[in-house]
């Protein structure tokens, strides 16, 4: 009796643990989809469902990453912060912090500075800054990516395990890097196209480099990479890059096939993966695509489903019930079909009053809900449906910062992060 009831109590501990294990450990979450198993509330303000607020030692455009009981973040200090005075170059550092996610108190924070100079803090580089690149976790290692200082990998207490140089160099724009880490088994996968005009693979554990894929057509391509796996069950890794969509192999880097794209001049969303259809976004004039991965060689005539002319300049649409989502950096709500790439709706979103580029987040998804980010109207909730509604409009009012970060969800919280703060928002039960 005394063993079944052993043996019942941890089989319900493991259970229970499956139960609330939602991580969040890159950008956009598991799978780079945007969507959340979990249920985050509608409604939330300094005063209404905030679990805690946390000052962080720098601003970013980065976001939040979550794994057990620990939020990561990146920041930089020092240079181009914004309502600080522009300072030294020479003095620009980046931050990785570890919050503790119960109550928001920091763990610690690890700080790089090597004396490197980067891109000049001016032009379309202080709309975003220097620590706009995610990390990325497997659950033992933490890894971020700074830019020309390079590739640093962590553990959870905070111990530098490696540290990488993946290029120096900068783009004809000098905007600065945007890309976000992957990892696939044990790879870091990093497109540092801003640096040196490379998409790299390096071991996990010591950061050797395991292969270097080199194009100077790479060049004004800030997406992050994503893997597509095949109906064969092999996987590629798939990237967008200025007027093509490229699939290249996972264990050597080389190019498999390519299609030609209207996406032209730079690109920053990341490609979207359903199944076997990758869908692509971005580019100056912005235009979208869709297509199924896999193939040889040239694939344009063979693999493309649709040509779109609605599209997203810098947040990656979400995808959910066979449409896409997003509102794009000049304040417009779309809503396409997935398999036709038309129009369900295109509106102006009247909530949104600030001028200039007023959303660079992606959107996230929970409970048939879609939570936007925008710079500085809050966060706007609609319906995961194809009809357009304002639900909710969340404000941190206190806050007059920059929100540019795609929030993180787990375990029935949201993580939003600021240039000042980094904010967890959960069900308050009265």
């Amino acid at each position: 009796m005394w063993r079944t009831l052993g043996f019942f109590s941890i089989l319900c501990g493991v259970w229970s643990e499956l139960l609330v294990a939602e991580e969040w450990p890159q950008f956009r979450g598991p799978n780079a989809s945007g969507i959340a198993e979990s249920s985050v509330p509608e409604l939330f303000s300094e005063t209404q469902n905030l679990r805690w607020k946390t000052a962080l030692p720098g601003a970013g455009s980065s976001s939040p990453i979550v794994w057990g009981d620990s939020v990561f973040v990146t920041c930089y200090s020092g240079y181009g912060v914004p309502g600080e005075p522009i300072g030294d170059p020479s003095k620009l550092a980046r931050h990785l912090v570890c919050i503790l996610r119960t109550d928001g108190s920091i763990r610690w924070t690890r700080s790089i500075n090597d004396n490197q100079t980067e891109d000049a803090y001016e032009g379309f580089l202080t709309e975003h800054g220097y620590a706009s690149n995610t990390p990325v976790t497997d659950g033992k290692s933490v890894f971020a990516f700074f830019g020309k200082a390079g590739v640093v990998a962590f553990d959870f207490e905070g111990k530098e395990l490696w540290r990488v140089a993946v290029g120096k160099e900068s783009s004809n724009r000098r905007w600065g890097s945007g890309s976000s880490l992957i990892l696939h088994a044990d790879k870091v996968i990093v497109n540092c196209a801003e640096e040196s005009q490379s998409i790299r693979a390096l071991d996990k554990k010591t950061g050797l480099e395991i292969w270097k894929s080199q194009a100077a057509s790479l060049e004004l391509a800030y997406t992050t990479p994503s893997i597509v796996s095949l109906a064969d069950g092999s996987q590629e890794l798939v990237v967008a890059v200025p007027q093509e969509v490229w699939g290249l192999d996972l264990q050597t880097g080389k190019l498999r096939w390519f299609c030609q794209t209207s996406l032209s001049g730079n690109v920053s969303p990341t490609i979207q993966v359903n199944a076997q259809t990758l869908y692509a976004f971005g580019g100056r004039p912005v235009a979208s695509i869709a297509m199924t991965a896999g193939g040889v060689g040239d694939v344009t005539q063979a693999n493309v489903l649709w040509n779109g002319r609605s599209s997203s300049y810098v947040g990656t649409p979400l995808l959910y019930n066979e449409h896409l989502y997003w509102i794009d950096d000049r304040g417009q709500a779309f809503c396409i079909s997935a398999k036709t790439g038309e129009d369900v709706y295109r509106e102006r979103v009247a909530e949104i009053k600030s001028g200039g580029r007023p959303v660079y987040a992606s959107p996230v998804f929970s409970n048939e809900r879609i939570y936007v980010v925008t710079r500085y109207d809050g966060v706007l909730v609609l319906p995961a449906e194809p009809r357009f509604e304002v639900l909710a409009q969340n404000r941190f009012e206190s806050d007059t910062s920059d929100f540019s970060a795609t929030p993180a969800i787990s375990n029935g919280e949201l993580f939003v992060r600021s240039n000042r703060f980094l904010y967890c928002v959960s069900e308050q039960i009265e």
